[in-house]
């Protein structure tokens, strides 16, 4: 019998799950047996598609908000923490930018912010910047590039961890500068960097194209202020201390 239920479950698609877990399931009737039969199916797809999105983003690393703290980060007036959490600003089609010196936490919330919005059903893709640039450039090259924006245009959040870390050159420049302009009205984006937009320049050297992108992600944006010693200071500290 056993066996026969696996293999009309494989032919129908539906996994191991129910073959797996329908001999501990407890029911009163066949409807509820059902009803929890098919909770069980559901929830297990829910965590297999929660996973294959986290995976398809690519973050460099998987924090949650379960050790994150907000002590060292000014939230605007123009959004909360539930708000971020929540990703609710996806939603609206704003920014984050988080600005602060290195070390105080911008990629662990951005991973967070990424992951969570996983979890509930967007899609998301994490870059480093130069990481991006140098995918842009390669895709021109290649001839792939409509292929790769087009990959883009299907995010609901692109994440660029380290702007502002590498100068870029000319054709860089304005690749990125074309992903910010198709992202804007459309898509979240979330910067982390520790550059002022006043200094931008110094990494488009053109200060049309600055101005251009400076425009199209403040219009939308939050900006969340870093401050303080940097976490892995601190940690370094702590550890001579013992």
């Amino acid at each position: 019998m056993k066996s026969s239920i696996a293999e009309y479950c494989r032919l129908l698609r539906l996994g191991n799950h129910i073959v797996k877990h329908y001999e501990d399931i407890k029911a009163e009737t066949h409807e509820e047996f059902l009803l929890k039969i098919l909770e069980v199916e559901y929830e297990c797809r829910e965590v297999v598609k929660k996973n294959r999105a986290i995976k398809a983003a690519t973050f460099d690393m998987l924090k949650t908000f379960e050790t994150y703290e907000f002590k060292k980060v000014s939230i605007p007036k123009s959004t909360s923490i539930e708000d971020i959490k929540s990703g609710a600003f996806i939603d609206r089609k704003e920014n984050l930018i988080l600005y602060g010196g290195v070390g105080l936490g911008k990629t662990h919330l951005a991973t967070s912010i990424g992951i969570e919005a996983c979890n509930n059903g967007k899609k998301v893709k994490f870059y480093r910047t130069a990481t991006l640039v140098n995918e842009l450039i390669d895709a021109k090259e290649n001839g792939s590039l409509t292929k790769l924006m087009r990959k883009l245009k299907k995010m609901d959040l692109i994440i660029c961890d380290e702007w502002g870390y590498i100068p870029l050159d000319t054709d860089g420049a304005q690749l990125l500068f074309n992903v910010i302009s198709e992202c804007y009205e459309k898509r979240s984006i979330i910067l982390t960097t520790n550059l002022e937009f006043s200094k931008w320049n110094n990494i488009f050297y053109n200060d049309r194209l600055t101005s251009a992108i400076v425009d199209r992600l403040v219009h939308y944006s939050h900006l969340l202020i870093f401050e303080g010693p940097s976490h892995r200071v601190e940690n370094s500290i702590l550890r001579n201390n013992q």
